[in-house]
């Protein structure tokens, strides 16, 4: 038997780890052998290398020892294994050493492999990363159907690579096409559909796990240990799996290509793992599975999606209050959304799906069935896509209701507002709802720019009332800002917070003021690719270089999707409130003369047809705005991205200074949560540390003298570039 790690390299790291005892633990029971996971003081369990080297120490033991089975199964309420330990990934910075502990793991699994009895895993709960690839080296595996039990290799979304067997064992197990669906997109999968690909022998339900796994393993201790390989069915996918597997192999290629924009290198290194070793020697296989995930750790983009992951983590354990603070929350089960638009419809949606029950009110009943339908079109997508099943889909639909008065106000515990972007229309209705309300509901206002402060004038308790900012479309933008006014109470902002969290989505504390955070840092860059723009540049040069960058997409793409009025607007009140740094670029207002609106009306730098799809730009768009047209070369593609983001770093550093988020980490969870900011970046401070604050605060002068006062450093990023501060200290 060939080991990935040397048996002297093993030795070596058993004497200088010492074994976690407590959080493996075996349990003789007759002729069977239980393995039990319980990690102490965790939630979850974490094949730290501690864990590695207690598992190991057990599957030493178990070698020699006369049991007829092996069963391997967590304590966890929940959860099998939430992978390898992130936190020993981060620290890794020298390449051999990434290299070494992968090949450690694989090794320990092999080893588990080897056994001279049946292995069998019972699963029940998260079974992701490096315990996916534990229990692929089991002969047997058997999960629950609970909408807990997902089973996957998520590795490339932190920018590395199955490192512990997974490239060589899922497409043995369940073939190429199945396989490279998982390990390219980081996917997990539920335990019924583990099941139909062939990734587990048996789905039960979680209460009879035990019994059925107890049934199983006598009727395995007569079959004997087994390795199950992959059979593919049909002349058309034997020949795919055999002598056209190039075509499974560019066609993925190709589609990692089309998602990632070749920004994310580890998706493809996984695929050239299993192009070159699918069907071969499997040592030679974790060899080179070992070799390039020792590569893909040190990258600056695995430790940039890593930090990320570590933000949203954080976020989980938040209340929204700062320091130790915390207030006493009853669970929120009764919402009520106060206008029944596509946003009002989609809040709907999102509140129902976690079960909660919603009443809709707005002033027509026509606004209320168009809202009911907004909400069901976004369950039937999930039908389509197998996510929730048509009973499902009843069950929730059934949980939201609608009407054109008040009628149930007086039961809810929290009532977002969602109704028109105005001011004096919005006090006017939450004046006339306070009657209808009970005095201590909490109500949230989504609203992107206007002053939550002056809007709670027009609510009796004004401690009650906070902003609840989502962003278009509330079903897949994953941030909410949770906008705290100057009267706004602990209670209701913990309330608010830990509401977003419920409701599946990341949410952000800010304080109140001109653009909260994300539009604020918004709109500085989509104002200077209109300033670009009328100095002649072509829309196709700004948005495909702000592509490559890494954007989701180009920014007067997306002036197009907010809406060109609507980005007028806003701009409007930025400028009013910030002043020359925020000075808008004359041509957005006359696109908007022109009733050219973006993709509301089919027509703004680009043109859409009927069903809002982006055909190509609008030929006639500088003689609209009276631009010259220039060539392109007039910047190179680095001095276009610096120009265009380095006035959004420059705005951050402020909004850190007035207190308007607590942390860099608010920024860039809000950047990329809110914007799309290339998480492989980091985040927009991130990439500013990685280029240097002095830099840049070097560069905003030279733009101030070239372009104008916007540009000018502001005291707060100034004086980080004289002190040598980061942004991450």
């Amino acid at each position: 038997m060939e080991l990935s790690l040397s048996k002297e390299k093993i030795n070596n790291l058993k004497t200088k780890i010492s074994p976690h005892n407590e959080a493996v633990r075996l349990r003789p029971d007759g002729d069977i052998a239980w393995i039990e996971f319980d990690l102490p003081g965790e939630k979850v369990n974490k094949l730290t290398s501690k864990v590695l080297v207690r598992l190991l120490n057990i599957i030493e033991e178990l070698s020699q020892s006369k049991y007829k089975a092996v069963v391997l199964i967590s304590k966890k309420n929940n959860n099998f294994f939430a992978g390898a330990d992130i936190e020993e990934i981060k620290d890794l910075k020298v390449q051999q050493d990434a290299r070494d502990a992968a090949a450690f793991g694989q090794s320990i699994f092999t080893l588990l492999e080897a056994l001279p009895m049946p292995t069998i895993a019972a699963i029940n709960g998260a079974c992701v990363g490096g315990g996916c690839e534990l229990v692929l080296a089991c002969d047997y595996r058997i999960a629950t159907d609970d909408a807990s039990t997902k089973i996957g290799l998520p590795e490339v979304l932190l920018g590395i690579i199955p490192g512990f067997g997974g490239t060589q064992r899922l497409p043995r197990l369940i073939g190429l096409q199945a396989s490279l669906d998982i390990i390219l997109a980081g996917k997990t999968v539920l335990g019924t559909k583990a099941y139909k690909a062939g990734l587990v022998d048996l789905c039960v339900p979680k209460e009879l796990l035990l019994s059925e796994v107890k049934k199983f393993v006598n009727e395995v201790i007569k079959k004997g240990k087994r390795r199950k390989f992959f059979s593919a069915r049909g002349l058309a996918n034997t020949l795919l799996e055999g002598p056209l597997k190039f075509l499974i192999f560019k066609g993925a290629r190709d589609l990692v290509l089309k998602n990632t924009k070749g920004h994310y290198p580890a998706p493809l290194a996984a695929l050239d793992v299993v192009r070159k070793t699918y069907g071969k020697n499997l040592f030679k296989g974790f060899n080179l599975e070992a070799d390039v995930f020792g590569k893909m750790a040190v990258t600056e983009v695995s430790k940039n999606l890593i930090s990320l992951f570590y933000m949203t983590e954080s976020v989980k354990k938040q209340t929204g209050l700062s320091g130790n603070l915390s207030v006493d929350l009853s669970e929120v089960k009764n919402v009520g959304v106060l206008g029944a638009g596509t946003m009002g419809g989609g809040i709907a949606q999102l509140a129902a799906d976690k079960g909660m029950s919603v009443r809709v009110k707005d002033v027509s009943l026509d606004a209320i069935t168009k809202g009911l339908k907004t909400a069901n079109d976004l369950f039937s997508k999930d039908l389509k896509r197998k996510k929730i099943t048509k009973y499902d889909l009843s069950r929730k639909m059934s949980l939201i209701s609608g009407g054109v008065d008040y009628a149930g106000f007086k039961e809810l515990d929290v009532i977002i507002e969602a109704i028109v972007e105005d001011m004096n229309i919005k006090k006017k209705v939450l004046s006339e709802m306070a009657s209808f309300c009970k005095a201590d509901a909490i109500v949230a206002s989504n609203t992107s720019s206007l002053s939550i402060t002056e809007m709670s004038t027009a609510w009796p308790n004004r401690e009650n009332f906070v902003g609840m900012h989502f962003f278009n479309p509330v079903n897949k933008m994953p941030l909410i800002e949770v906008i705290r006014g100057t009267h706004t109470s602990d209670k209701a902002c913990a309330t608010i917070f830990a509401l977003s969290k419920k409701m599946g989505k990341t949410p952000i504390v800010v304080k109140d003021g001109p653009g909260f955070l994300v539009n604020r840092l918004l709109l500085p860059y989509l104002n200077e690719a209109c300033y670009v723009f009328a100095e002649g540049l072509s829309v196709e040069y700004i948005d495909k270089t702000l592509l490559k960058f890494g954007m989701p997409m180009g920014p007067l793409h997306l002036i197009d999707e907010v809406g060109i009025d609507v980005a007028a607007k806003v701009a409007k009140i930025l400028y009013s409130a910030f002043g020359v740094r925020a000075e808008p670029a004359s041509v957005m207002s006359k696109i908007v003369e022109a009733k050219k609106l973006g993709k509301k009306n089919n027509s703004g730098f680009y043109i859409y047809d009927s069903a809002g799809k982006k055909l190509n730009v609008d030929g006639n768009i500088h003689n609209i705005c009276g631009v010259q047209k220039t060539l392109d070369n007039k910047y190179k593609p680095e001095e276009l991205v610096h120009r265009v983001l380095f006035p959004m770093v420059n705005e951050a550093a402020l909004c850190l200074e007035e207190k308007i988020v607590e942390t860099a980490q608010d920024v860039d969870l809000g950047m990329i949560m809110g914007t799309g900011f290339p998480p492989f970046r980091g985040g927009l401070l991130k990439w500013a540390d990685s280029l240097g604050v002095s830099k840049i605060v070097d560069d905003l002068e030279e733009m101030a003298v070239k372009f104008g006062p916007r540009f000018k450093p502001s005291g707060a990023i100034f004086n980080m570039a004289r002190s040598g501060k980061k942004f991450y200290q």
